[in-house]
């Protein structure tokens, strides 16, 4: 195939002009149309797509966590309830346990960290990126976080109804027996009588 020659005067866009609309360059034309349009073809279905592993862990995360912090309340309540009942004078008694969060999880992550270090007239001028990520692996039901620690609800107080509550040992014998299973001080715990 023989090169045409550009007369010495004609500028660079001028050449490009030309080939553009020569047989060549029409292809090219066409074959960057065909991929700009596939591109936004591809965006737009993307939105159709179900959402990336991040949003879907979160969610899974969340029911997760409130399944498992009601489990936390509803198995405190029954064994603060079987202990208490069990406390000479105590007699039947209802429990009520608040929280001040609930189940945290703690993920594996990994951390990229990139330094740019420029030296110029006698100074040095130093900028870290990081980029902090959570370690997903494959699982049977799908991709999901690397989990480290299930870190247990806080409790933040007990309410305790009871038929002995109004007197003071009673008070007494249940308020060093929840505050000594629980971790908690005597001022988050209250005991009161249960009505007839």
């Amino acid at each position: 195939m023989e090169e045409k020659k550009a007369p010495a005067g004609e500028s660079v866009l001028e050449k490009v002009k030309k080939w553009m609309h020569s047989g060549k360059g029409r292809r090219w034309q066409n074959g960057i149309l065909a991929a700009g349009i596939l591109g936004i073809v591809l965006i737009g279905v993307s939105s159709f797509l179900p959402k990336g592993d991040k949003e879907e862990a979160s969610t899974a995360d969340a029911r997760a966590a409130k399944l498992s912090t009601e489990d936390f309340i509803r198995r405190t309540e029954e064994k603060l309830t079987a202990i208490v009942h069990s406390i000479e004078g105590a007699g039947e008694c209802k429990v009520m346990v608040t929280l001040e969060n609930g189940v945290e999880y703690v993920y594996a992550t990994e951390e990229r960290v990139n330094t740019d270090r420029q030296e110029g007239d006698g100074e040095i001028s130093q900028r870290d990126d990081s980029d902090k990520s959570v370690i997903v692996v494959d699982t049977g039901d799908g991709k999901q976080g690397l989990l480290v620690t299930e870190i247990q609800p806080t409790v933040k107080g007990v309410v305790i109804v009871c038929e002995g509550g109004d007197q003071p040992v009673v008070q007494q014998r249940v308020i060093d027996t929840v505050t000594t299973a629980l971790n908690l001080s005597s001022k988050r715990v209250c005991v009161t009588k249960l009505s007839n």
